[in-house]
């Protein structure tokens, strides 16, 4: 009130990113180097790199009540940290390096809903030389994509929102370790208008001491 009475412009407030083990919006981190020469012959990715500067934060608010944090990094890459039940680093589940393999145009109405209905969930899908088998099984016939919402916090203070359909898969990349893949169909509105994706990403489990926090 006095701010208008007096002209005085208040401050907008830009929305503060989520923050988890130390990881922020506009931090880096670091992998074990060896740990990664150890695995990623058994991977899909190439020439993975071993320190991430932090681009863009997204957060997913799950029905289960849980949460999904994913630290979008400038090597076509995110750090994705899944948290049950709470925010601090003891309801964290589950880490993993995903990084993006292919991203593919959605141009129609009728090519988004046919992607919908066969091109994310599968019983097990086929990328490159390898299979992958379907990880969230519904009781049936059919395992419809999972749907959920990220808020994406930019860096210039920005924020968007995307709705994405998903599908987990696994498979053996070693005697020790397994390769994910995320198949997604997302849609978001830009400028008034939807923008529609498929987005394939291949991941792999990354333990919290592999992970060195730069600031």
């Amino acid at each position: 009130m006095f701010s208008k009475l007096f002209g005085k412009k208040e401050k907008k407030v830009k929305p503060k990113a989520p923050e988890i083990m130390g990881l922020y919006l506009g931090g880096s981190f670091e992998l074990d180097p060896l740990r990664l020469k150890l695995l990623e012959p058994s991977l899909t990715i190439e020439k993975a790199a071993t320190y991430h500067f932090i681009q863009a934060v997204g957060e997913v608010n799950l029905d289960t009540g849980g949460k999904i944090l994913r630290f979008y990094t400038d090597d076509d890459a995110y750090l994705q940290v899944i948290l049950d039940g709470g925010d601090t680093e003891n309801h964290i589940t589950d880490v993993k390096l995903w990084y993006f393999y292919e991203t593919k145009t959605i141009g129609s109405e009728r090519q988004w809903k046919e992607t919908l209905a066969t091109g994310v969930s599968k019983s097990s899908y086929k990328l490159a030389t390898e299979s992958f088998s379907r990880v969230w099984d519904a009781v049936g016939e059919e395992s419809p994509p999972v749907a959920m919402t990220e808020k994406t916090y930019e860096e210039d203070g920005d924020t968007s929102e995307t709705d994405q359909f998903v599908m987990l898969y696994e498979r053996t990349a070693s005697d020790d370790d397994t390769e994910s893949l995320l198949v997604s169909a997302e849609e978001k509105v830009v400028n008034s208008n939807l923008d529609r994706c498929l987005v394939i990403s291949t991941g792999f489990n990354v333990g919290q001491a592999d992970i060195t926090i730069n600031g």
